[in-house]
């Protein structure tokens, strides 16, 4: 089956990641360290960016914080670390930008949210003052409307001309229309200040998956900026993966969005690499990237009362992982291999030949044997306690031999 066409938008250029404009879907992230620690903000960029995000949202909300953003950048280019940094700018964006200009050279990118620009009549030229720092140092900007900080003005507007309706809409379809038009009007006022409209991404997020799918439809068919996907304040675990693949699924299926961001809300402790893991897996189980070989495995039923092939599936996903940092540059095309690993004799066997290279685990009863197959031919049987010891270096020879050659 054929991939959906996706709609053609305007491309942008951040730092040297093209988003738009039928270029790949982009991964992005951000960091959740205080950005005045430049350390910390630096280990956690690399981190994120080793795991495969193309982009990396840093927040700059006071004047350590703009202070720290060159030698931040500094810090990752001395350590080969080039991926695009974007600030996020909110309430004071305009005063950081203009006291601190290595910060505002430094940045790939900007984000402002239209409703934390600032208020009453200081919003529009606070507002003006971002794009014009933008145009001065030639950044593009994303213009992210958020539900819960929309812009209190646009909204006023439209729930009076909604009063004077013989039907009034509910207020929730209200809402939905000045999320669109806060993004719409804004992007507009960005391009008569200067700032032409390849240099522009629009986002328009809410938590509300069926709400946020809507919101895209109308302002995907309504302009052609490239549009950041994102559910935010997605929630943590199962909860904020499913939102989010219910909902961005849904909207690249119909050919919208540009890049994308998952918005978990990481478990203590945890790092924060997860989101981008999860960012990676909806676009490569949907078709539209590839990023790490797959690993496809059982769920286990009575025929599998041992959890061994549970423990093979999970550690052979891990390091196939591990390793793409490495293989991605000497492997051409590892990243779209298939890995099987099966519990029984059921549907081992089949899935394992469908797979590049498959293994074929002995069930409860059966044969203490594990079959492998490599592209639907059975190689060789493993049998005895080293078994997924055996596996891995077959896994290994494969990849060598089928991708070894330099990109």
């Amino acid at each position: 089956m054929s991939l959906p066409l996706r709609k053609i938008t305007q491309q942008v250029l951040v730092g040297n990641v093209k988003v738009g404009g039928g270029a790949p879907i982009v991964v992005q992230s951000m960091t959740n360290t205080d950005t005045a620690n430049v350390e910390a903000t630096v280990n956690q960029i690399i981190e994120l960016a080793k795991a495969g995000s193309e982009m990396v949202r840093i927040t700059v909300n006071s004047e350590e914080a703009a202070a720290a953003v060159a030698s931040i950048k500094a810090e990752l280019l001395a350590k080969n670390c080039h991926v695009p940094i974007v600030g996020d700018f909110h309430f004071n964006g305009h005063k950081l930008l203009e006291k601190y200009p290595d910060c505002a050279a430094a940045l790939d990118k900007y984000r402002i949210n239209p409703g934390n620009v600032g208020r009453g009549k200081s919003r529009d030229p606070q507002f003006q003052q971002m794009i014009e720092f933008a145009c001065k140092y030639d950044k593009p900007v994303r213009i992210g409307v958020n539900g819960g900080s929309l812009d209190q003005s646009v909204l006023t507007r439209l729930l009076d001309e909604n009063r004077q309706r013989s039907q009034p809409e509910p207020l929730a379809a209200v809402a939905r229309k000045a999320i669109v038009l806060s993004a719409l009007e804004n992007a507009a006022k960005a391009e008569e200040i200067g700032l032409s409209k390849n240099k522009i991404i629009l986002s328009c997020k809410i938590s509300n998956v069926q709400e946020l799918i809507s919101i895209y439809e109308d302002l995907s068919a309504r302009c052609d900026y490239a549009l950041h996907l994102g559910l935010t304040e997605a929630g943590m675990g199962s909860k904020g993966i499913v939102s989010s693949a219910a909902a961005l699924s849904v909207l690249m299926q119909q050919g919208i969005g540009d890049t994308i961001r998952i918005s978990l809300t990481p478990e203590p402790g945890a790092s924060r690499t997860q989101e981008v893991i999860v960012g990676q897996e909806i676009l490569q189980t949907m078709g539209f990237r590839a990023f790490t070989p797959m690993v496809i495995s059982c769920p286990g039923c009575g025929r599998t009362t041992s959890d061994y092939f549970q423990k093979l599936a999970l550690n052979i996903q891990t390091y196939l992982r591990d390793q793409m940092p490495v293989w991605r540059e000497k492997y051409a095309g590892v990243e779209s291999m298939e890995v099987a690993v099966m519990g029984c004799v059921v549907n081992g066997p089949g899935e394992s030949k469908n797979a590049n290279i498959g293994i074929s685990l002995p069930g409860t009863g059966e044969s203490p044997v594990a079959p492998v197959y490599e592209d639907g031919e059975k190689t060789v049987t493993l049998k005895g306690d080293h078994i997924a010891e055996e596996f891995q270096a077959i896994v290994e020879r494969y990849i060598e031999t089928h991708y070894g050659k330099t990109k």
